[in-house]
């Protein structure tokens, strides 16, 4: 028997998938690790931690399911796209990571547009300068910690340092650069133009390589700490959405995915580049080689469900351990009690900010139209539904530039409620399908270490020969009615608060304790 291994570096932990070369998939681990917000908007995560557990995910899957790691015949590595990890001469860590959804740079992607110009980042980059990116976190760096910037031999991100400590080699893979605003995202190299303009040197970038290339070899100190054989291939690996998109078979024109995660993604496949109508949404390079991907972002989908869980779900929390149940479905039992609509509750979804289609670092999660009418179970049902109007934005966005669809792939924790796919589903009019597995970033980084070492000719065969459409759900027409009316409604939010959030997000921070 041979294997794939897939290691997803996530927010909120590493998860170790094992895959036959048959197509099964056999099994996975998952080891969680903290992040922090030391400021209100900011968040960080030690790049230890996700190392740490990385070796627990990787021991933990080898001894769950007793596989022979001289089977293992490839690792594939997919991450959290944006998120910088800065390294110095040693390749040690200058200071935690700063990740995608951290809110504290809109003054540097101010400077951005100013230092190289909104036409031309388009033209290189094809996107806009939005907080979440890493070029962003690199200008605060040099700004607010000069002593830290000066430390900066390399800038990497996350996967992409835990594939140099696997292997004791530097590199970043071309999917994660096409995030970091540094790349020609068309020409697939490194932006010399837009290096420039930002006075920074192109040193601390290190070389490109693509996603099913071999980029080193475990180490023997690594065989050592995980369990691996010193010498296994590991290929270069890609950004989360794009080994999402492998590993829910988003590889040919027409098709398209919702990640239903922490964060919330609704990605299209494109042969060919298509930049996005003034930037609103994004276009990177896929993990299929020489193709690329337009999304769209929410920062807090699944976030904001499990803000709720955290700080008002602690009686679910309770019942579920009592009776061995998911707090989440208890939870979701509760909002299905709820009518469409949430008898006229609105939440916005805007807990750290929001990418698409605002691209406003100061936006923040509300619940608009609260009476004395309302129960938890409508406060719940409208969480579920406001992230889906955030779907909603993403997709006006994605048909104005082109994309032609009458389906979705829905994957994530979140996709697991029918409840908020059957809502999804009526706010898009689209039919959302789920898979055989809703692995995703994990099983497209598995499959990409089989390309790499020869188990499948390209990702599209990879995919091919594993995935098939289990469930649909379609629109239904008395909820479609009803979120029609309420969209516009929803759209109209933002701009009216939009000042309010500027005006709070200065007061804020004098208000913390």
């Amino acid at each position: 028997m041979a294997y794939m291994l897939g290691l997803d570096i996530g927010t909120s932990g590493v998860k170790a998938l094992l895959v036959e070369d048959s197509g099964v998939i056999v099994g996975s681990a998952l080891q969680e690790y903290p992040f922090y917000s030391p400021h209100p908007g900011w968040t960080e995560q030690d790049p230890q931690d996700m190392w740490q557990g990385t070796i627990a995910a990787l021991a933990k899957v080898l001894a769950k399911f007793n596989v022979d790691p001289k089977e293992i015949k490839g690792v594939g590595l997919s991450g959290q796209m944006h998120s910088s990890v800065f390294l110095d001469n040693n390749g040690q860590v200058i200071r935690p990571a700063i990740l995608w959804n951290d809110g504290r740079t809109t003054k540097q992607c101010r400077d951005i547009e100013a230092l190289v110009g909104k036409d031309l980042l388009l033209a290189e980059a094809c996107n806009p300068a939005l907080q979440g990116f890493t070029a962003p976190k690199v200008l605060w760096l040099r700004e607010n910690e000069p002593e830290n910037f000066a430390k900066v031999r390399w800038l990497v991100l996350p996967k992409d340092y835990i594939r140099y400590r696997l292997t004791g080699q530097i590199n970043m893979e071309i999917s994660d650069a096409a995030g970091t605003l540094l790349l020609n995202v068309k020409q697939r190299t490194w932006s010399q133009r837009i290096m420039d303009k930002l006075n920074l040197p192109m040193e601390i970038l290190p070389s490109l390589v693509n996603s099913a290339q071999i980029a080193g070899e475990i180490t023997a100190e690594v065989a050592k700490l995980t369990g691996l054989v010193e010498g296994t291939p590991v290929v270069g690996g890609g950004a989360d959405n794009a080994c999402g998109a492998v590993g829910s078979g988003i590889v040919k024109a027409g098709r398209a995915m919702i990640s239903l995660g922490t964060s919330g993604v609704m990605l299209a496949h494109l042969d060919t580049p298509t930049l996005p109508t003034g930037g609103t949404i994004h276009m990177f390079n896929h993990a299929v080689t020489d193709k690329f991907y337009m999304m769209g972002v929410l920062l807090s989908a699944g976030l904001s469900y499990r803000w709720f869980r955290d700080e008002l779900g602690q009686m679910e929390q309770v019942v579920g351990n009592q009776l061995d149940e998911d707090a989440y479905t208890l939870l979701t039992k509760q909002a299905s009690l709820s009518s469409p609509g949430s008898n006229g509750l609105l939440f916005l979804p805007y807990l750290t900010g929001e990418r698409t289609p605002h691209a406003d670092g100061n936006a923040r999660a509300s619940f608009f139209g609260l009476g004395a009418n309302h129960t938890r179970k409508d406060m719940i049902r409208s969480i579920l539904e406001g992230v889906g109007f955030g779907f909603q934005d993403s997709l006006q966005l994605l048909r104005q530039a082109g994309w032609e669809g009458s389906a979705v792939r829905c994957i994530g924790g979140g996709s697991k409620a029918i409840l908020w796919r059957e809502i999804i589903a009526s706010m898009l009019d689209l039919q959302v399908q789920t898979l055989n597995s809703d692995e995703g970033p994990g099983l497209g980084a598995a499959l990409l270490a089989g390309v790499g070492t020869g188990m499948f000719s390209d990702p599209t065969e990879a995919s091919g020969a594993i995935l098939q459409v289990t469930s649909t759900v379609d629109p239904n027409p008395e909820w479609q009615t009803i979120y029609q009316d309420l969209y516009p409604i929803y759209q109209g939010l933002y701009p009216a608060l939009k000042t309010s959030f500027e005006q709070l997000a200065k007061i804020a921070p004098t208000l913390c304790v």
